[in-house]
């Protein structure tokens, strides 16, 4: 699914052919939810000018963690890797006046970001030097402030419980009053933060823990902690409230009273890094990923080479139903074919062979549960579309 390679370097993931294609599918998932949500798709550049993340603070928090700036020809202009995607989204903010009818404005990004971890931090997928996050912001105002954090709070919780995600607790990260370099911002700004977050997660009813310390340079967030197969904890899922960043950005609305006031910004990720979601997703389900995003849903099983005209056409029909699968057209006896299948964790093995190319059906084996019968194509279709549709609605 994903590689590495000393050439390309140290902590930077390649996603192959099946692990790019089921982040497409997870990145398809959430997209549907928050197209549903009122969510806009933005798109920001992989980089920005330093001067952009010395107004976010960005680069003052997170220039030792972070690439060198990029120089260019010209005296005195650099760039900078982003470290985050909030300072993009905070000038897309900008482009236009805002009116209070205007929000709550929700700006959504699969954006990749940039943080240079010590070599001895690496580890697999789930701490990488470049990785995804499925960011969005929120800009509200501050009495629907509280409504937009407990309907992100939903969403992280359809998410978990559509991938059966059972184990895990939620963190409310406050800052540390006693080291107060380490944030940007008032106390009292502070505060409404915190307090929103704790009334919200204790409206929702959550099973929450509170960490000193932990809070974002710019603001308190919720964080879902979810336990993987060793039962290590991993932070996926994020919600982060900031009157910061607007303060820093000099963001702004024209209220009902005619006058200027500063947006709230929610900062969210319910997946948090789409390389340390599907690593926690992997060890979770031992491989044996969901019907929805398993790279194979089927596999066809031909008796004898006799068979695999149909065998094609079996496949090429399925495919009209937007199904995943392949044909195992190897010179193997069909018990090897089955239990190889077994191994691979594929979902269904569809046996033909005279009786199914006479009838126009496929005999259907289910993994891990055994043969179910002959169905027809069609019927077997509509059968896998069914369950899909059952798990993800």
């Amino acid at each position: 699914m994903f590689t590495f390679s000393q050439k390309v370097g140290q902590g930077l993931p390649i996603w192959l052919p099946k692990g790019a294609a089921l982040r497409e599918r997870l990145e398809n998932f959430l997209k549907k939810i928050q197209k549903q949500g009122g969510y806009e798709q933005v798109i920001t550049p992989h980089i920005g000018n330093v001067d952009l993340y010395k107004t976010s603070g960005h680069f003052s928090k997170y220039g030792k963690d972070s690439f060198q700036p990029i120089s260019t020809p010209i005296e005195g202009e650099s760039f900078f890797l982003k470290p985050m995607n909030c300072p993009h989204h905070c000038e897309i903010y900008k482009t236009k006046p805002r009116s209070y009818k205007d929000l709550p404005i929700r700006l959504a990004e699969f954006g990749t970001v940039y943080r240079y971890e010590q070599s001895g931090e690496l580890h697999g997928l789930t701490r990488v030097r470049s990785f995804t996050q499925d960011d969005a912001h929120i800009f509200c105002r501050p009495d629907q402030l509280k409504d937009e954090f407990i309907a992100v709070i939903d969403i992280v919780l359809y998410i978990f419980k559509t991938l059966d995600f059972k184990d895990f607790i939620t963190q409310i990260s406050l800052r540390d009053k006693n080291n107060p370099d380490k944030y940007i911002g008032t106390d009292e700004n502070w505060e409404k933060a915190e307090n929103a977050i704790i009334e919200a997660a204790r409206e929702k009813g959550l099973n929450t823990i509170i960490e000193y310390g932990e809070a974002a340079f710019y603001g308190p967030k919720l964080d879902f902690m979810v336990r993987d197969a060793l039962g290590r904890k991993w932070q996926l899922g994020t919600i982060q409230v900031d009157y910061n960043l607007p303060e820093r950005f000099d963001l702004e609305y024209v209220g009902s009273d005619n006058q200027k006031h500063r947006p709230v910004m929610i900062h969210r990720a319910p997946f948090g890094s789409m390389e340390r979601f599907i690593a926690v997703l992997i060890e979770h389900t031992a491989g044996k990923f969901p019907l929805w995003l398993t790279p194979e849903q089927f596999i066809i099983l031909p008796i004898s080479e006799k068979y695999s005209d149909y065998a094609k056409k079996v496949l090429y029909l399925l495919k009209n139903y937007e199904l995943r699968g392949s044909i195992d057209e190897r010179n193997e006896k069909t018990g090897k074919k089955i239990r190889d299948a077994e191994l691979q964790r594929i979902p269904y093995m569809l046996i033909v062979g005279e009786k199914e190319e006479n009838q126009g059906t496929v005999s259907v084996r289910k993994q891990g549960v055994g043969d179910i019968g002959n169905l027809s194509i069609d019927d077997f279709a509509k059968e896998v579309l069914k369950e899909i549709s059952n798990l993800i609605g």
